[in-house]
């Protein structure tokens, strides 16, 4: 069941052009529309790769499918899409993505970018490797977005990955891999990664996702958002299941490369030698 919007409140930033909308719930949603300029598969990509990251574990705002009625685009100046110099094209009415609006109507923080004292601090700065794997395997051409929320009486900041639009190449759904894409734009949130270690548990969660998980989150995905096309989401679905086994590459790959993200990769998985061994007379060191 789709949730209803009943309020349009603003436009949002980013080239979709989405729209801060009041659902029937009392939720707030960010709201991706089937006519956005870049692509309606978007929509399907927001959905697959959010509830994928959902299901490894990961730190994503809820997401669903959104109905806006005729009624309210009519009735709603500002929904309406700027295509170019002087040509606008209104908001389609009918199914759209909707990602739960990060904050809410809560009191707190949500910032888009952090100082780096701020950002060495944030509480669940681990599973930045996490969403890296998943954006490997998931061909994320875009930069990784995330936001950071912390409530009105705490400290540290919290992240949430956002905007899953451009996984699968956004509307080619072809997966032209490359070391830098899908990557968060600050070596810094890398800087914890020593090795394979720290991309649990998310990695070996990729690596052994059931399949009829994934085929139950293509279910969920309206037709409409891939041109009613069975085929097409089939073969993305088989294509994913085959590219498990290539994450650890694509995250190599990365680690290799010219950014030279993770500077400390391998130095906790060398052992250190008690002392008490390394001095006793006649015996050679111990290899533990």
């Amino acid at each position: 069941m789709a949730v209803l919007a009943v309020q349009a409140i603003r436009r949002m930033r980013g080239g979709a052009q989405s729209q801060l909308m009041l659902g029937a719930d009392g939720k707030l949603w960010v709201v991706k529309f089937q006519n956005n300029p870049q692509h309606v598969r978007v929509l399907a990509n927001e959905l697959i790769a959010t509830r994928l990251a959902e299901a490894v574990g990961l730190t994503v705002p809820a997401s669903d499918v959104i109905e806006v009625t005729e009624w309210l685009v009519a009735n709603s100046a500002d929904m309406q899409m700027r295509l170019g110099p002087g040509r606008y094209e209104r908001c389609r009415a009918g199914l759209q993505f909707g990602s739960r609006f990060v904050g809410g109507s809560m009191p707190g923080q949500v910032m888009d970018y952090l100082p780096e004292p701020q950002l060495a601090e944030v509480r669940n700065l681990a599973e930045f490797a996490g969403m890296l794997a998943l954006d490997k395997w998931m061909g994320n051409c875009d930069g990784r977005q995330a936001v950071f929320e912390r409530k009105s009486r705490e400290r540290r900041y919290r992240a949430i990955f956002i905007d899953q639009g451009y996984c699968f190449n956004a509307g080619e759904w072809t997966f032209p891999d490359s070391p830098l894409r899908g990557v968060y734009a600050r070596n810094s949130v890398y800087a914890g990664i020593t090795g394979w270690r720290s991309f649990e548990p998310w990695l070996s969660r990729v690596e052994e996702l059931d399949a009829e998980k994934l085929w139950a989150i293509a279910e969920a995905v309206p037709p409409e958002w891939y041109g009613g096309d069975l085929t097409e989401i089939e073969r993305l679905m088989e294509t994913l299941l085959k590219r498990r086994s290539r994450v650890r590459e694509l995250i190599a790959s990365f680690r290799d490369s010219d950014r030279k993200p993770f500077p400390f990769w391998g130095r906790s998985e060398a052992i250190a030698i008690p002392k008490q061994f390394v001095d006793v007379t006649g015996v050679g060191r111990f290899v533990m």
